[in-house]
């Protein structure tokens, strides 16, 4: 089943077209690659997914209703939910903390007095953690005091809070070590597992290459390419990337990749 449907998106920020009229679809737990170059529209097509920018022209539909006229909040009770690359955690609080931010469980003392109810919190963040099968150090520590990983599990299980059936991966794996990659490459596996699709934003190609059903190639805020992950490979990729014609490019692409 199709969750999520873009046709003919067109983006502008005055004199300047970003989105040239974009297709995409991802069907419920999916996992679809986004990948292209630094200035290819990919901040800009998810920002227009979520609600923080809106489409100039085409069409959104997720799970068969048309989102355009919907605010970013109302996009995310829908299902929607985005993990940008800072995270956006509070690193001085704890895990459970972090995780029911601004939403915290309350109960009243003596039936009169509401107050944050911290051994719910706690109990309810280790529950979602366990639902992840991932591990931290402790569920009391800072954030801040993780591994990138780690800081990771704790942003997705946030964003699990929201029961989305679409998460939005922005560079997740970007910067850490590759015992951390795995276990992050883990977490989208195991979201997949439960009918959750994820869209994967990443430079990282072997990640997208790993992990992904399709990949979709934005090139000048096209979608230049939609390739099944399983019959394509690197260089069909970082070629569709760069420009098909310009091989040495290509080359020199895959090299740092």
């Amino acid at each position: 089943m199709t969750l999520l449907k873009l046709e003919g998106i067109r983006k502008s920020f005055g004199a300047i077209d970003v989105l040239h009229g974009v297709d995409l679809s991802v069907e419920a737990g999916e996992v679809v690659g986004l990948v292209g170059d630094n200035g290819a529209g990919k901040s800009t097509l998810m920002k227009t997914i979520t609600g923080i920018y809106q489409a100039d022209a085409g069409s959104i539909t997720f799970d068969g209703r048309g989102i355009l006229d919907l605010d970013p909040g109302e996009r995310r009770r829908l299902g929607i939910e985005m993990i940008y690359q800072d995270l956006s955690l509070a690193r001085q609080q704890d895990v459970s903390s972090n995780i029911f931010l601004g939403r915290e469980p309350t109960r009243k003392l003596f039936g009169l007095f509401p107050f944050v109810d911290k051994a719910a919190m706690d109990r309810q963040a280790a529950q979602m953690i366990e639902r992840l099968n991932a591990h931290l150090p402790s569920i009391n520590r800072s954030v801040g005091s993780f591994s990138g990983g780690q800081q990771q599990t704790v942003a997705i299980a946030r964003a699990l809070t929201f029961n989305p059936k679409l998460v939005i991966m922005d560079e997740p794996t970007a910067a850490l070590a590759v015992r951390e990659v795995q276990s992050v490459l883990d977490l989208i596996r195991r979201l997949k597992s439960e009918g959750i699709a994820v869209i994967l934003i990443s430079h990282r190609l072997n990640d997208v290459l790993s992990v992904t059903d399709r990949i979709v190639v934005l090139r000048h805020g096209r979608a230049e390419a939609d390739l099944v992950t399983g019959n394509t490979n690197m260089s069909e990729v970082v070629s569709r990337i760069v420009g098909g014609g310009d091989m040495a490019a290509a080359a020199s692409h895959e090299a740092r990749g």
